[in-house]
């Protein structure tokens, strides 16, 4: 239990930190390509006004100067008022269709490239005179780009790496406390449960004897009697539940035998028979033949009497109750299906939780709320586990989930 909240406290706390770090990178990325993509533009700009100066017309004619303007990764191209094409400098032009409209055009192929177009006028007379594109190749953009990806993934999964580490090293020294705590008070819980089991044993079969020999006391006090064995005897359930509580959290997995599911319904629906009978409810079975698991037979016993006993006290009377049985791949699926009072969908989540009863109010029976508690902790130590469905008003179904057992040589109950 405590492995599963530790995996979930790391799991948790990694899951906010990879999204905090996402985010920062994220941001960062942003931030430092926006700052190259501005200092890229404003490369282009200066060049495009140089490369402006070099169109002049000349007795009516336009004419350029041949002086070298562009570095290793740049181009110009120059048009007239037509858009035909003039004259270009530099390898790394742009090689899409000339579109004065579109001031800022981006090219990926054959080479990534940004280019900048600008309208350009006479210097002396203000007349238009052409157009001048100019270009600069993103490779480097890109690779420093790619660089800094690099680098944030690699930043990032190291801090998840190094705080994946602290965090186990944290959730350790965090849940410690806490476990020793809960281990003292089962330590308490079995030991209180131990020592109460010889005075109520004493209390009950006291008033027992009282009973037995009833002939000189009053009737009232027969009455008390009655009432002090009845008590005892639901404070002896509730003693042997937590104690099977307490044992079962924190020992070891159940030793395995082959256990044969089919004779022990049977044999329970067979115990409940009269139960039903007197309650007139409709108890129907549907068990399967030769279903075997690897388990111990008594605290499977316990598991299907806690839901049998459940779905007969939720149950009024004149319903019904069915055991069915399936198989399902590698599992056996047994269900224990009742038209008793429902559960709201809001408490689910809690039918398992000890101590919980669906309500105090509209119950058919004594009980304290651990009947299901050690059903789910049973169908646990088996490798198992239990689904409910239930529909308030119109009853619930518990489906247990069990793994058949392997072919072998086990002994078999």
């Amino acid at each position: 239990m405590f492995q599963a909240i530790r995996y979930r406290l790391l799991f948790s706390y990694l899951s906010v930190l990879a999204a905090i770090l996402g985010v920062f990178a994220i941001a960062v990325r942003i931030t430092f390509a926006h700052s190259l993509d501005l200092q890229l533009v404003d490369r282009l700009k200066t060049l495009a006004r140089s490369a402006a100066l070099e169109l002049e017309l000349v007795d009516g004619n336009v004419e350029i100067d041949d002086e070298t303007l562009v570095s290793s990764e740049q181009g110009i191209q120059w048009f007239n008022t037509k858009g035909n094409f003039l004259a270009q400098q530099g390898d790394y032009v742009l090689k899409l269709p000339f579109n004065p409209k579109i001031p800022i055009q981006t090219q990926s192929n054959p080479y990534p490239a940004k280019s900048m177009t600008i309208l350009v006028k006479d210097r002396d007379t203000g007349i238009f005179i052409g157009y001048t594109r100019v270009s600069e190749s993103t490779q480097n953009l890109n690779h420093t780009l790619q660089s800094l990806d690099l680098g944030l993934g690699i930043g990032v999964v190291t801090a998840l790496a190094l705080s994946g580490i602290g965090g186990i090293w944290l959730t350790r020294q965090a849940m410690e406390p806490i476990e020793r705590s809960f281990q003292r008070l089962q330590q308490f819980t079995a030991d209180a449960s131990h020592e109460l089991r010889n005075p109520l044993m004493a209390i009950k079969t006291n008033a027992a004897v009282a009973l037995k020999y009833a002939e000189g006391i009053r009737e009232s006090d027969g009455e008390k009697f009655r009432a002090i064995a009845s008590a005892t005897t639901q404070m002896t359930a509730l003693t042997e539940d937590l104690l099977l509580l307490a044992r079962t959290d924190h020992t070891p997995p159940p030793k395995l035998d082959r256990v044969n599911l089919s004779i022990l319904l049977e044999e329970l629906a067979q115990l409940y028979h009269a139960p039903a009978q007197i309650k007139q409810i409709d108890f129907q079975r549907q068990i399967l033949e030769d279903m075997e698991v690897s388990g111990d037979a008594v605290q499977l016993t316990r598991l299907f009497t806690n839901l049998i006993d459940n779905a007969f006290r939720y149950t009024p009377d004149r319903g019904s109750i069915a055991i069915l049985s399936s198989h399902q791949g590698k599992e056996i699926l047994v269900s224990i299906q009742d038209t008793g009072i429902g559960i709201a969908p809001d408490r689910l989540e809690q039918i398992f939780d000890r101590f919980w009863r669906v309500n105090r109010d509209r119950t058919y029976g004594s009980g304290f709320g651990l009947g299901l508690a050690i059903a789910q902790n049973i169908a646990h130590n088996h490798s198992g586990a239990i689904a409910l469905t239930s529909e308030l008003g119109a009853g619930s179904c518990f489906t247990v989930r069990l793994p058949s057992a392997p072919k072998s040589h086990l002994p078999q109950l």
